[in-house]
């Protein structure tokens, strides 16, 4: 898998696409979605007495993205990019197609 906790990604398609930039917050169900930062929450009516909120009203919820629907974004590029991994002085590297800069 190319996308790892704390990357910086695009989302390339759904309603979210072609916004900035979004940090990777969580990794789950066997590394095939993500939580970001900022993106693909929704609002939740919980009644008075909930853990999440004692008075009740509207929760702000993260939803998971999944990584078929992301690319990793390259800083030199400006824009999200296909990754390849190669081996520089020993060490596995993940570098973008396009520019050569690794990440």
């Amino acid at each position: 898998m190319n996308i790892k906790r704390d990357d910086l990604v695009v989302v390339i398609s759904g309603n979210h696409s072609g916004r900035t930039p979004a940090k990777v917050l969580k990794i789950e169900i066997g590394g095939r979605k993500v939580e970001l930062q900022g993106i693909g929450s929704v609002l939740k009516h919980v009644k008075r007495g909930h853990p999440k909120s004692p008075q009740g009203g509207r929760v702000q919820i993260p939803t998971l993205i999944a990584v078929d629907k992301l690319a990793l974004y390259c800083a030199k590029c400006g824009r999200g990019c296909r990754v390849a991994v190669k081996v520089l002085d020993g060490v596995k590297r993940r570098i973008c197609v396009r520019c050569q800069s690794s990440f």
